[in-house]
């Protein structure tokens, strides 16, 4: 009986085709994997803040047209030569880490999180706003059977920025932990707190937060428009870590007086304005500021694993690809409870 080759095929992209350029949904060539990488079906990616970067070419030496997206979760289809820990039909994930160069001074001392040459899914090669995409192996992280691909998509960079800084930040169980913002990060980041044994402190601007942070797991919810909110932490005995994920420096600032002794500023929500903060206010209490960028796949795989055992999930908004456009949009708009995914 005769065999017929079967074509490759196209896809759908919503690629941005220069910086600034609005989102434009084309047909593609399905993209063949090299050596060392994977072809993943992408059945979900999440719409993240840090996408402007390629949408308004913010990150020197992007080359387009550009496909954004670095929340990916979906089932690799195939494999390139060499690719032996990896199946075809085995579920997988993307996240901001798209790979480093293995050969860096960090990347020799296993810190591949600060590879001088780091590779950024969505930046340094396209993303997941697409049907189908290559990934290196280094890039790949494996998804739980429990979590649904929705559900997996932002843990992969909301979800692993916030847990890793957590558990990086020296609280122990018991501690005193703010989280400021309840927005896309702080969502999450209280749900792991309160999973880690913290006692939370949840901040928000206005009275309205209040029922959905004690929902989450704050047992404390500080309306920073009607209460100065480093007075309010230091009447609780002032704050052990202060997670900060609302992009408002002035914000921050106006916190790091609620800090305990050796307390920390765990900075993650990205903002280019200064934060002001006196050397005195750091003397004073041996107080620290603590940027963190997510993680590696590895970190991202706890990520997952946690969220499974511990039943923390994101609260989703979700778009079909062809309204890319329309997601990205309602992620900026900050209306969006909490991630936006694309879903394909």
């Amino acid at each position: 009986m005769a065999t017929t080759a079967v074509a490759v095929g196209t896809m759908r992209v919503a690629q941005v085709s220069s910086p600034g350029a609005d989102f434009e949904i084309v047909e593609r060539e399905i993209p063949k994997p090299d050596a060392g990488q994977v072809r993943i079906k992408v059945q979900a990616c999440g719409v993240c803040h840090s996408d402007v970067l390629t949408k308004e070419g913010l990150w020197p030496g992007i080359q387009y047209p550009r496909v954004p997206g670095h929340e990916v979760a979906g089932i690799i289809d195939e494999v390139g030569a060499g690719v032996s820990a990896w199946k075809k039909g085995q579920r997988a994930g993307v996240g901001w880490h798209g790979g480093q160069d293995n050969t860096c001074r960090e990347c020799r001392r296993g810190d591949f999180r600060n590879c001088r040459n780091v590779k950024v899914c969505g930046i340094s090669y396209d993303g997941g706003y697409q049907e189908y995409m290559v990934a290196p192996v280094e890039a790949l992280v494996p998804i739980p059977e429990t979590l649904t691909d929705v559900e997996a998509a932002p843990l992969l960079c909301a979800g692993i920025t916030t847990y890793n800084a957590l558990r990086h930040s020296g609280a122990f169980p018991g501690d005193l932990v703010a989280v400021q913002g309840i927005g896309g990060l702080g969502h999450l980041g209280i749900q792991f707190a309160q999973k880690f044994g913290y006692k939370v402190a949840a901040i928000g601007r206005g009275p309205e937060n209040a029922a959905l942070a004690k929902k989450l797991g704050a047992s404390v919810y500080i309306d920073s428009t009607s209460t100065n909110a480093a007075e309010a932490l230091q009447k609780l005995g002032g704050a052990k870590v202060i997670l900060a994920t609302a992009p408002s420096s002035k914000a921050m600032s106006e916190l790091i007086d609620g800090l305990g002794p050796n307390g920390k500023l765990m900075v993650i929500g990205a903002t280019s304005d200064p934060i002001e903060v006196t050397p005195i206010q750091l003397i004073n209490g041996s107080r620290t500021i603590q940027g963190w960028a997510s993680g590696t796949p590895a970190d991202s795989e706890d990520t997952l694993r946690f969220a499974e055992l511990t039943g923390v999930r994101p609260m989703i908004e979700t778009y079909p690809l062809e309204k890319a456009a329309e997601a990205y949009a309602r992620m900026l708009s900050g209306k969006a409870e909490f991630r936006v995914v694309l879903t394909m």
